[in-house]
């Protein structure tokens, strides 16, 4: 368990100077620990022998080995596949079995750090009509976002996925509103240009963020209304991907249910400007 998920299993046993500590932590996390402690508890309002009561609650033997637990988990966050390959473990019986047995339970996993609530919450947000959804995903991650932004341009309108082609950004940020929505998608290894491009969206437009990351955080997070956290680490060098798509799936099936008929009306009139199409009778 690393140290956010232990500060938030045990929240409800803090005094009120500890919840502040840990409010601040989580906040711009891991960050914020990583300061000294006299300007930890300055930033806070606490003091130093307040924030070596609170680490020392949370099992660790003083505040400069919570900064080396937390530097352990930026340097993991950071970690390349050749790196990650090097900790792996050798297949020992049948690799595809292995493979998507593995997956399997990354994927029986993303209900962990995505609760039911919160997916309603976020499905809603995508399926409000009167609001534009903007997508644009990390270099290896964007084609997850690609998948998610075509089926819902396809359930409503207003979907816009944004170019690779930074210079063109500026067009999509000046038509956001207050009401839209930034839908981004970094993984481990984050990609600075969608914490800056998020930062702009958040400082400057005003619109809300959706963030899909693991369990070490973007930077994006700083700027977001609403992170999902997603497992992605497998046995292989390259992590997964695979919880992260069957979530996005849950989500096209969640909001087209919605009001299908809405749905049923809106792929049709698409299917129907299609320049392949073959007048497929949507009720056979």
């Amino acid at each position: 368990m690393d140290l956010r998920d232990r500060i938030e299993q045990m929240s409800k046993d803090f005094t009120s100077a500890e919840r502040k500590l840990a409010s601040a932590l989580l906040s711009d996390y891991p960050f914020a620990g990583l300061e000294t402690i006299q300007s930890f508890a300055q930033k806070t309002h606490t003091s130093a022998p307040s924030i070596t009561r609170f680490v020392q609650k949370l099992g660790i033997n003083g505040y400069q080995e919570f900064q080396r637990q937390l530097i352990g988990e930026l340097k993991e966050s950071k970690l390349s596949p050749v790196q990650l390959r090097r900790g792996s473990m050798p297949v020992k019986d049948s690799f595809l079995r292995e493979h998507l047995n593995d997956t399997s339970q990354i994927v029986a996993s993303v209900s962990d750090g995505v609760t039911a609530t919160q997916f309603e919450r976020v499905c809603g947000l995508l399926a409000d009509q009167k609001r534009a959804i903007y997508f644009l995903g990390g270099r290896i991650s964007d084609p997850i976002l690609q998948y998610l932004s075509r089926h819902l341009r396809q359930i409503r309108q207003n979907v816009f996925h944004l170019p690779a082609d930074t210079e063109v950004w500026p067009e999509y940020l000046l038509r956001m509103r207050p009401r839209d929505i930034f839908v981004t998608i970094d993984f481990r290894r984050y990609e600075a240009r969608l914490e800056e491009l998020s930062a702009k969206i958040a400082n400057k437009r005003g619109s809300q963020i959706i963030l899909l990351t693991d369990k070490w955080l973007s930077p994006v997070a700083r700027h977001a209304n609403e992170v999902l956290t997603i497992p992605i680490e497998s046995a292989s060098a390259w992590g997964t991907y695979s919880g992260a798509l069957a979530l996005t799936e849950a989500m096209i099936t969640y909001i087209s249910e919605q009001d299908w008929d809405a749905t049923e009306k809106r792929i049709g009139q698409w299917d129907a400007l299609r320049l392949d199409n073959e007048d497929v009778d949507l009720e056979e």
